[in-house]
């Protein structure tokens, strides 16, 4: 979950996952402060009678209150003599479940998505690997949170099943001054950067000076995730960041897709604004509220017709509001609906 959940957000999720273990760290640091993460575990653990044990990262080196027969300490638990690097990999059926990731519902109480071990595993790794045209000596940069499924997907599972070379990084953005991405680009060579529109426009709005202080030559593609980018971000993403040189890979996709369902590749010839095609075997439409498709240039409701490897299997805990959310709109066709809205132009641009 994300760092800087409260103390009641987090205690929701612990007891909706009926969650028995906490892994957190002492604190970490954002914008020249430290975030108290063990104050608010301790304090979100009070709430939540299934957790036995809480292991606790020394991070910021801050006192923390640990208590006895619960909390542990990474280091001191891998230093025990029954520690050890070689642990055999865990036999799993390919529909055992990976992971709960809580999304924004309606409602007030969490929706936890389901993910299971083969199809997201198989799905995350063949669009990262196809979509961005990963190569061994890439340096991938997927400059998202953990706690959100563009980190879970694309920071953890899908570069590291392909054996990618990931950088991840803490703090913000702009601290201590706006360059510290193009900063971090130059100093690390990475080869590819995937970000949000939102983060894109935050940096836009310092001016060219900063980035242009840097040599961001090793850059090869770039890539947008989170919500459709503006025109003019997308041209500035384009002309200022990629030198003009680095293909755009606008993706669109959510929690319960695991991974991505529409986006260019780097062979595409691009339109700012659109996330171009369905990725391969995905059978994507726009419809009214009846099921037809609408015209080329209007809008209408985003459905995908034909099931994929990686979509969810459940809401935890609420089969029926999985049904009720994502499926009971278009029943009788078998169409899962995303839940947004989109447009499908003359060339079959999303």
């Amino acid at each position: 979950v994300y760092g800087g959940f409260s103390i009641e957000a987090l205690a929701e999720r612990i007891e909706d996952a009926e969650s028995r273990v906490l892994v957190t760290a002492d604190g970490g640091y954002r914008r020249g402060s430290t975030t108290d993460l063990k104050g608010i575990a301790n304090e979100a653990m009070k709430r939540s009678p299934t957790i036995e044990v809480c292991i606790t990262i020394k991070r910021t080196g801050q006192d923390v209150y640990m208590e006895n027969d619960r909390d542990f300490w990474y280091d001191d638990l891998m230093s025990m003599p029954v520690a050890s690097p070689k642990c055999e990999t865990e036999i799993m059926d390919a529909e055992d479940m990976l992971f709960i990731l809580y999304t924004s519902g309606t409602t007030g109480r969490p929706k936890g998505v389901l993910h299971t071990h083969g199809g997201y595993a198989v799905y995350t790794s063949t669009t990262h690997r196809m979509v961005f045209d990963i190569k061994e000596e890439d340096r991938w940069w997927c400059a998202a949170d953990p706690g959100w499924i563009t980190g879970h997907s694309y920071i953890v599972y899908g570069p590291l099943i392909n054996g990618s070379t990931i950088m991840m990084y803490e703090g913000a953005p702009n601290h201590p001054y706006p360059n510290r991405w193009w900063q971090m680009i130059e100093k690390y060579g990475i080869t590819i950067l995937y970000t949000s529109p939102t983060a894109i426009r935050g940096l836009m709005r310092f001016g060219e000076a900063w980035p242009n202080r840097h040599d961001l030559s090793s850059l090869r593609l770039l890539g947008s995730v989170g919500e459709p980018i503006n025109p003019e971000a997308w041209r500035w993403y384009y002309r200022v960041i990629g030198k003009e040189n680095c293909p755009i890979m606008d993706t669109w996709w959510q929690t319960e897709s695991g991974g991505f369902m529409i986006t260019p590749l780097p062979i595409s010839p691009l339109k700012p604004g659109s996330a171009v095609k369905p990725f391969f075997g995905n059978e994507v439409a726009v419809v009214d509220e009846k099921g037809k498709e609408v015209k080329a240039g209007d809008e209408g409701n985003l459905v995908i017709k034909s099931p994929w490897p990686g979509m969810a299997r459940t809401i935890y805990h609420d089969p029926e509001r999985f049904v009720e959310v994502y499926w009971k709109d278009y029943e009788k066709q078998g169409w899962y609906k995303a839940g947004d809205s989109a447009r499908i132009d003359e060339d079959g641009y999303i």
